[in-house]
């Protein structure tokens, strides 16, 4: 199918003034803010979906793994006009479906409910082997991790899986706010490299090189971008 271009809605420079409508507690700022412009080049530049196409059986996959901070992600579906703008001043409230955690039958576009660390890597790898099951060859899977969320065992159990199966449709971007309580021999894509993935390692604030290592041919193997972002404080 023909996706509808979501490009020409709100541009990047509004994100921080929607970001402003959400206030109140356990906001989890920095988890949000690191994760800005990374999701924002996916949704501007690389994700085939829409407003119009959320349930298309060919569309690409997002799954936010780092729930616990949405509000990028919530900012950056309003711009592409897959949620009102005018929902997120009830950000956290009890009637909002803007919940402190993404709930994927209330948010328009989200892919899985999350929030508890560590699950969206495992779900990525399972949706890969369905749309491969299905003979579905063209959709991509993306899931966005924290740093610290390696430190979760189901992580190292998907990366070892997703690359001895050589799921090339399935792609992580891992954002590296120095949060982590483990240091990783080698750095954080030595880790998918030992699994036989492919990789790259860029400034997460750089939009060209997040492109560029986004759509990085890799065939035959599953893709991992890590992401540089300032050190959390």
């Amino acid at each position: 199918m023909t996706f509808t271009d979501v490009h020409t809605a709100q541009g990047y420079d509004d994100l921080p003034r929607l970001m402003s409508l959400m206030t109140g507690d356990e906001k989890h700022g920095p988890a949000a803010t690191s994760t800005l412009d990374v999701v924002w080049v996916l949704y501007d530049r690389v994700l085939r979906v829409s407003p119009e196409a959320v349930d298309a059986p060919d569309r690409d996959r997002f799954l936010l793994s780092k729930g616990h901070g949405p509000m990028a992600y919530y900012a950056v579906l309003a711009a592409k006009g897959f949620l009102p703008e005018s929902l997120l001043p009830g950000f956290g409230a009890y009637e909002s479906p803007l919940g402190h955690h993404p709930d994927r039958v209330l948010v328009p576009g989200a892919e899985i409910s999350s929030g508890s660390l560590g699950h969206g890597l495992p779900l990525a790898v399972g949706s890969a082997l369905g749309l491969r099951a299905q003979g579905l060859s063209g959709p991509a899977v993306w899931v966005l991790v924290g740093d610290a969320e390696l430190d979760e065992g189901s992580n190292h159990e998907a990366i070892a899986y997703a690359g001895a199966v050589g799921l090339e449709r399935l792609h992580t971007v891992v954002v590296d706010n120095a949060s982590a309580t483990h240091g990783r021999p080698g750095g954080i894509a030595a880790r998918f490299e030992a699994a036989g993935w492919s990789t790259a390692t860029v400034d997460g604030r750089d939009h060209q090189a997040l492109y560029e290592a986004y759509t990085a041919p890799h065939p035959g193997r599953p893709h991992a971008v890590v992401a540089r972002v300032e050190a959390k404080v």
